[in-house]
């Protein structure tokens, strides 16, 4: 039996993209003209960037680490540790796309005031974008789950690039690798990677990102809030809204009477509270709204 944190990873169900693109985004640009939009970003936001995502039609299927079992045990975490050296600077790499581009362009407009996201990417820090609240952390931030002591990414990776030299020549030997979503990559055998502990606690070093099965600390639930209150609308951009760590905010903007627009590649659980949605690509729709009439 699949548990529902299991059924959030499995891809959705193929649709047709909408062909009247042009008409539904004049109708989005009537909706939001003159108003102060927030844009609630996901993962399709960032599929051009070359990061693939977890849930859109044509997702592979795969099976993120919990937060249960990265800290159950250093196995666990060996293992999430090794595909993560392997594979974090192709995140650390991408570039924004003509989507984080056009938010850029839709800001300096007037039209969005401000981005709440749920990507772990900093494409919108890179874009330009400003401010923008991170949902669930950022990749470049490690932490101590003990004391709290952090380094950046890219101090840790010339600490474990010396220690791991064998073991990602080995890897890397086979040839091209799969990229996955999280700044890791599709490798299995990692029973000989070294990883370190915290050297202020010896405790537990995780990336400050919010896991699967982890909550959103309430200060950074609270700073959505204020956002979306402080908008007259919402625009969903990428994501299907299966966590509640986007989706409370839509629904809250649509209780509180304000409008919503979703622009997501399949089917999203605001679909039914939106005002409008278009299921078409986020960088063409962005793009095309924020071009001069």
């Amino acid at each position: 039996m699949r548990t529902r944190s299991q059924l959030a990873w499995v891809p959705g169900e193929p649709t047709e993209v909408d062909h009247d693109v042009d008409e539904r985004v004049e109708r989005a640009r009537t909706l939001l003209n003159g108003r102060r939009v927030v844009a609630i970003t996901g993962a399709g936001m960032s599929t051009d960037s070359g990061i693939p995502d977890y849930r859109s039609p044509d997702a592979i299927p795969r099976a993120p680490m919990t937060i249960d079992m990265f800290l159950s045990s250093a196995d666990f975490r060996r293992h999430y540790w090794a595909r993560n050296h392997l594979g974090w600077r192709h995140m650390d790499a991408a570039l924004p796309n003509r989507g984080h581009l056009a938010i850029t362009e839709l800001q300096r407009q007037g039209m969005v005031s401000g981005v709440i996201t749920q990507n772990v990417d900093m494409l919108h820090i890179k874009a330009g974008n400003a401010p923008v609240l991170e949902l669930h952390g950022c990749y470049g931030r490690v932490c101590c789950v003990d004391c709290g002591w952090q380094i950046s990414r890219h101090r840790l990776a010339t600490i474990l690039e010396p220690l791991n030299a064998d073991f990602s020549a080995r890897i890397r030997g086979r040839g091209a690798i799969e990229v996955a979503p999280d700044a890791d990559v599709a490798v299995s055998d990692t029973g000989d990677f070294a990883m370190i502990d915290c050297p202020e606690c010896g405790g537990v070093l995780k990336p400050a990102i919010v896991y699967f099965g982890e909550s959103v600390p309430k200060t950074t639930v609270a700073r959505g809030y204020s956002m979306i209150d402080d908008a007259d609308a919402v625009l969903v951009l990428g994501s299907s809204l299966t966590v509640m760590s986007g989706l409370r905010f839509v629904r809250h903007a649509h209780r509180t009477g304000k409008t919503v627009v979703v622009v997501n590649r399949g089917h999203t659980r605001g679909d039914d509270i939106a005002d409008l949605k278009i299921d078409h690509r986020c960088a063409e729709v962005l793009t095309r709204l924020s071009q001069p009439r």
